[in-house]
């Protein structure tokens, strides 16, 4: 086994005395930073080489917390002014995830980078913590690289707001197989409604 699946094996067991450490001193110092800033260097490099990053040019790692729990609705003194079945403001559940909330803002403030993905690193009872792969399209290692090249196209632009990284896509019920078939939204109608004719058929 290498260096980086004996890492892997060791998040696999969190409630282990080493991790439990590792990861209580971590949160500790992350509380003490800003809620997103720049990381040097990835904080769990297994999980980060898995999701595209590379430790070259181009590539950089964001750091963000976000406040866990439900999502309040937005209105005045609490007043809906609706029927009393839509007068919720408290336990409204979010359609996105906080893993995806934490990719958007990232995004909004690294406007000139595109997201590549995301991973969680620690949480405590108030913050949930996520590390965000980020690519400069304008670098020329990135420009000239043809494994990664492709975000570079402007149709890759604020992609994380669109849902179309990984966790966006999960929670826009998107996937393969079977089980895929009928996922509730626009993607469907529009996959069974495009005439998609294959170069090679």
């Amino acid at each position: 086994m290498g260096a980086y699946k004996y890492i892997g094996e060791l998040y696999k067991k969190k409630q282990s005395d080493v991790l439990r450490f590792l990861l209580r001193v971590r949160c500790w110092e992350y509380r003490q930073l800003n809620v997103i800033h720049r990381a040097s260097r990835p904080s769990r490099p297994d999980k980060a080489r898995r999701l595209g990053y590379k430790a070259k040019q181009g590539y950089v790692i964001y750091r963000v917390r976000v406040r866990r729990g439900n999502r309040k609705k937005h209105v005045p003194k609490g007043a809906t002014y609706g029927k009393p079945v839509r007068q919720g403001v408290n336990h409204l559940k979010p359609q996105r995830g906080l893993r995806s909330v934490a990719e958007e803002r990232v995004g909004r403030r690294c406007g000139n980078l595109r997201v590549l993905n995301s991973y969680w690193i620690n949480q405590d009872g108030v913050y949930k913590y996520y590390e965000v792969i980020l690519v400069d399209p304008n670098h020329k290692a990135i420009r000239r690289d043809p494994r990664i090249n492709w975000i570079t196209k402007p149709v890759h632009k604020r992609r994380e707001a669109r849902g179309l990284t990984s966790v966006g896509k999960q929670n826009r019920g998107l996937g393969k197989g079977h089980r895929y078939n009928h996922t509730p939204g626009w993607s469907t109608w529009k996959k069974h409604n495009t005439l998609s004719l294959r170069r090679y058929r």
